[in-house]
């Protein structure tokens, strides 16, 4: 029998990923605080909760996929939460970048609902969600992300379990970690190839052929390639914002986690304070 899916937080990375479920054949139902991404899910089959609760009383996996550590915990808990509506049996995979203790903390609450809960932390942005091509990094029990593989797999090219709850998330920082500080290493390259003249043609062709450019950085360099009136638009900045938000909170749980493993990410700390910079974003404060 066919896994009923839920899916809650249906923004930049969530919509994608939820839109891909009814498609595939899961009875879906979906939550979010903004009424438009529900109502165009509906329209692709999708039905709609009124609350976590609602939904959880609907699925038997349920995707979670909200800013932060205490939006997870919000929509978890309380008479309105996906704790008061599952059912035992049901899984939560917590697609959000959390630190790993928050993941080991909601799961010892679910247990006495009979909850089983994954951190099933993603990577590839939006426009990979769209593709299908996803790679999930998951922790928690093997029997919990078998039941949840189907879900997954609607988006997914790669389901890699990390191990233990907990090592999703671990490993999501880590890999955001080499992300940011790529996209470092790139933004100065190209400034300094500016500044002399080197065209940026040139220095793509050549980044490329050593494997030194890939597409993901060439991808977040193209903000950079936009005429000023372009890249300083209010709409666009506003996105740009949201990008630059996350960026940071995920570097600082990266240096709050190191500083808890006793050591120092001196690189990661730098580039925690450039992601205006690095993505553009017209805020004199962070610049």
């Amino acid at each position: 029998m066919a896994i009923r899916a839920g899916f809650i937080g249906l923004g930049n990375q969530g919509k994608p990923i939820a839109a891909h479920l009814a498609p595939a054949g899961l009875e879906t139902t979906v939550f979010d605080i903004a009424r438009e991404p529900v109502q165009e899910l509906v329209a692709g089959g999708a039905k709609a909760a009124a609350s976590p609760r609602e939904l959880a009383a609907r699925a038997d996996v349920i995707g979670i996929c909200v800013p932060e550590d205490d939006h997870v915990r919000a929509v978890l808990r309380g008479e309105d939460g996906v704790l008061a509506g599952a059912a035992p049996g049901t899984v939560i995979a917590i697609h959000s970048t959390i630190l790993p203790a928050t993941a080991i903390e909601l799961a010892e609450e679910a247990v006495a609902a009979g909850v089983a809960v994954l951190d099933a932390c993603v990577t590839g942005g939006a426009a990979r969600a769209a593709q299908k091509q996803l790679t999930y990094l998951v922790g928690g029990d093997a029997a919990a992300l078998e039941k949840a593989r189907p879900f997954l797999e609607c988006s997914a090219e790669k389901i890699i379990h990390a191990g233990e709850l907990g090592n999703g998330a671990k490993l999501k920082l880590c890999i955001n970690l080499i992300t940011y500080i790529q996209w470092a290493a790139a933004y100065e390259s190209f400034s300094l190839a500016k500044a002399v003249g080197l065209p940026q043609k040139v220095l793509e062709e050549a980044g490329q052929a050593n494997g030194q450019l890939t597409p993901l950085m060439l991808a977040f360099l193209a903000t950079h390639k936009m005429p000023e009136e372009a890249r300083t638009s209010e709409g666009l900045q506003s996105l740009l914002r949201g990008f630059m938000n996350v960026a940071e909170k995920d570097l600082a749980w990266a240096l709050q986690l190191a500083r808890q493993s006793g050591v120092t990410l001196p690189v990661g700390g730098l580039v925690s304070q450039l992601m205006a910079r690095l993505y553009g974003v017209e805020d004199a404060g962070r610049r």
